[in-house]
């Protein structure tokens, strides 16, 4: 089972992560928010692209879930701590954390 704490440690582990609040929950992020830890520490929202959210909740739908608005298609995805490893927990941040990197600046091509 993952935990609040297994969110927190995780996260700050990936590199360029910072914690901030966000409304009434903790959000990580690089350039942009990747994941949410809510208030109570039972979930966590998470920032697949759509097609991974809907493996994710296909493979494992005690834990993930679409979040059920216009988030929800735009990937946004909410882990249930509870029934998540924390195999699980780390593979959907690194997941979402990779999708928040800044983009690399092109090189400038030569004549």
């Amino acid at each position: 089972m993952a935990t609040a704490r297994d969110v927190r440690r995780v996260a700050l582990s990936l590199e360029g992560t910072s914690e901030a609040p966000h409304f009434d929950r903790a959000a990580f992020r690089l350039k942009r928010i990747y994941a949410t830890l809510a208030a109570d520490g039972k979930s966590a929202n998470l920032k697949p692209t759509p097609d991974e959210q809907e493996f994710k909740c296909m493979l494992a739908p005690e834990v993930f879930a679409p979040v059920p608005n216009a988030w929800g298609r735009q990937g946004w995805t909410t882990l249930t701590l509870a029934k998540a490893s924390t195999a699980d927990l780390r593979a959907a941040l690194e997941m979402a954390w990779a999708h928040a990197l800044p983009a690399k600046p092109r090189r400038a091509k030569r004549p």
